[in-house]
């Protein structure tokens, strides 16, 4: 019984990171096909804004981890130096 529990209390969360991998896998210029296009990495931060939405999902939730990653995709323009920005 509380594996169902645990399971229905997990979905948002795992739904939320399969997207974002199938992302990662399918249009991302950082970890999918287009790489090649980017050798040193096309993200000015480090991880990359699709991993930092995993992490922040993973440590925080859907919610608060959500906002962290909305957050953070609109920090990443021309007008931020980025650098290492690791989940907090």
């Amino acid at each position: 019984m509380l594996k169902i529990f645990e399971f229905i209390y997990l979905f948002p969360r795992n739904l939320i990171i399969f997207f974002i991998k199938i992302y990662q896998k399918t249009f991302s210029l950082d970890h999918g096909p287009l790489k090649s296009l980017y050798p040193h990495g096309f993200c000015r931060f480090t991880p990359t804004c699709s991993q930092y939405g995993i992490d922040a999902v993973k440590k925080y939730g859907v919610v608060k981890g959500g906002a962290k990653a909305c957050w953070r995709i609109l920090r990443c323009n021309p007008f931020n130096k980025g650098g290492h920005d690791p989940v907090k």
